[in-house]
């Protein structure tokens, strides 16, 4: 029996399970976060003007949305 092709062939099988399990636990993970702190949207840019006492227009919601975007 050859001992170091049936070693290589588990590491490449465990490697390749591994990668597998890494990605659907990462992937799990974010849908987590996501769920628990959603990204902000219009709604809640309207909703932190109004709660300053503000009326915004379209234009300043669109702004914001852009100035966000442009700073990641």
């Amino acid at each position: 029996m050859d001992w170091n092709g049936s070693w290589f062939g588990l590491a490449i099988g465990l490697l390749f399970v591994g990668l597998v399990v890494g990605f659907l636990g990462a992937r799990k993970l974010m849908r987590r976060e996501l769920k628990k702190n959603p990204p902000i949207n219009e709604n809640m840019i309207r909703a932190m003007f109004m709660s300053m006492g503000r009326k915004p227009s379209e234009a300043q919601i669109r702004a914001v949305i852009q100035n966000m975007k442009n700073s990641q």
